[in-house]
C-alpha cells in the first residue's frame, strides 16, 4: 500500500481518563501509562484533572494528585514527550499556567464551549507567553454548524493557537457532519487542525479517520478508550487503523497493545461500555463528563437520571428539556418522599 501523510496521534487517557476514575490516578499508574506511551512513541499525553488545570473541587471532584504533581510525574516517566495540559477558562487561572509550565508542561489546550472561543483569548496569550504551545478547543463542536463552527475557528487562529481542534465532547456528530465540518477549516485555516471524538453513538473510530481523510492532522485517543461518557477513540485501535489505511503515525502498535492490556487488567474499573445513559447523550447533544459531575447530583435526590434521558430521546426532546424533565422528576420525587419517608431506594449513580 503506498504511504500517505503523516498523522500526529494524541493521546488523553491521563486527562479524560480521570472522569471514570473520580480523579483517582495514583503517581504509580501515572508513571507506568506514560512510560508505555512514550516507548510507543507518542509525543503528545495530556495529564491534569479531568476538568483540567484548578478542576480539584468540591463541585468537580477532587483529584488523588494535584495538577503539578501528575504533570512532574509524566515528564518524568516520558522525559521526550510534549506532556500537555488542559485549562478550561473561568476553572483554570493564569497561575494554574504558570504552575503547570513550572512542572514541566510543554503544551496547552484551552478549552471552551464552541460558541465562545472568544474566552479562550487571554489564555492563549498567556500561554504563548510562557513559551507553551497553545491550542484552541472546541468543545461540544456538534452545536455549531461548519459556518459558525469556522468563525469560533478563525478567531482562535487569530489569537495564536497553532492547533484548532473539533472536539465531539458528546459523541454527538455522525460521519457526514464531521466530514463537512473538518474540510471548511481545513479550506480557510492555516493552523493544524486538530479532532477529539467521544463513542456514545459508536462512531468514535470511525469520525476520527473521517477527520483525517478531510485533512485533520492531529488526532486523539485513549487507551482502550477510557474517558467521559461512552469514553474516546481507543488510541491502539485508532493507530492500527490509520496503519491499515496507509497512513504514517510513527507509533508502535505492539506497545500500544500491551498499554491497552495494563489499562483493562490494572486500572479500569470495568471495559469502557455503551450502555443506554451514554448512549441517550449522544443522541440529546450532551457532554459525555455530566456523567461523573452535574448529573449525579440528581440522583442522589431518588431521580433515575437513565430513564430521564431515555424518555428525553423517546419523546423526540433536545438537550434544552433537561431541566424541565428534572424540576418535574424532583417534583415527584419531593411527593414520593413526603408520602413515604424512607423507601431504602438510592438514585443511581453513574460512577
Amino acid at each position: 500500500m503506498t504511504s500517505k501523510r503523516k498523522v500526529e496521534v494524541f493521546d488523553a487517557t491521563l486527562r479524560d481518563g480521570c472522569h471514570p476514575l473520580s480523579h483517582q490516578y495514583s503517581a504509580d499508574t501515572l508513571a507506568v501509562i506514560a512510560s508505555y506511551l512514550g516507548q510507543a512513541n507518542i509525543r503528545y499525553m495530556e495529564v491534569s484533572h479531568g476538568d483540567g488545570l484548578g478542576g480539584s473541587s468540591l463541585h468537580f471532584g477532587k483529584g488523588r494528585l494535584t495538577d503539578s504533581e501528575a504533570i512532574r510525574t509524566v515528564q518524568a516517566a516520558a522525559p521526550q514527550a510534549r506532556v500537555t495540559t488542559l485549562l478550561l477558562p473561568g476553572v483554570g487561572r493564569i497561575a494554574d499556567l504558570e504552575e503547570a509550565k513550572a512542572a514541566g508542561a510543554h503544551t496547552v489546550r484551552i478549552a471552551t464551549v464552541s460558541p465562545e472561543a472568544e474566552l479562550a483569548k487571554r489564555y492563549i496569550h498567556a500561554a504563548n507567553s510562557l513559551h507553551l504551545e497553545a491550542f484552541g478547543f472546541l468543545m461540544l463542536s456538534s452545536m455549531l454548524s461548519p459556518e459558525q463552527l469556522l468563525e469560533q475557528a478563525k478567531k482562535l487562529e487569530s489569537y495564536g493557537a497553532s492547533t484548532v481542534y473539533i472536539v465531539d465532547s458528546a459523541g454527538a456528530m455522525a460521519l457526514d457532519e464531521v466530514r463537512s465540518k473538518v474540510s471548511l477549516l481545513r479550506q480557510h485555516l492555516s493552523v493544524r487542525i486538530g479532532f477529539h471524538g467521544h463513542n456514545n453513538l459508536g462512531l468514535s473510530v470511525g469520525n476520527t479517520l473521517v477527520a483525517v481523510e478531510e485533512g485533520a492532522d492531529i488526532v486523539d485517543g485513549c487507551l482502550s478508550g477510557f474517558g467521559a461518557g461512552a469514553g474516546n477513540a481507543p488510541t491502539e485501535v485508532l493507530v492500527a487503523a490509520l496503519h491499515k489505511m496507509g497512513y504514517e503515525t510513527g507509533v508502535q502498535e505492539r506497545i500500544l497493545l500491551q498499554a491497552a492490556d495494563y489499562m483493562l487488567n490494572h486500572v479500569m474499573p470495568k471495559p469502557q461500555i455503551l450502555e443506554r445513559g451514554a448512549l441517550s447523550l449522544g443522541m440529546l447533544g450532551i457532554r459525555g463528563s455530566s456523567l461523573f459531575t452535574t448529573l449525579p447530583l440528581l440522583a442522589k435526590y431518588g431521580v433515575n437520571v437513565r430513564d430521564m434521558f431515555t424518555d428525553l430521546v423517546v419523546e423526540g426532546l433536545d438537550s434544552t428539556g433537561i431541566e424541565q424533565s428534572a424540576d418535574k422528576r424532583l417534583e415527584l420525587q419531593s411527593r414520593l418522599t413526603d408520602t413515604s419517608s424512607s423507601t431504602g431506594e438510592d438514585g443511581v449513580n453513574f460512577h
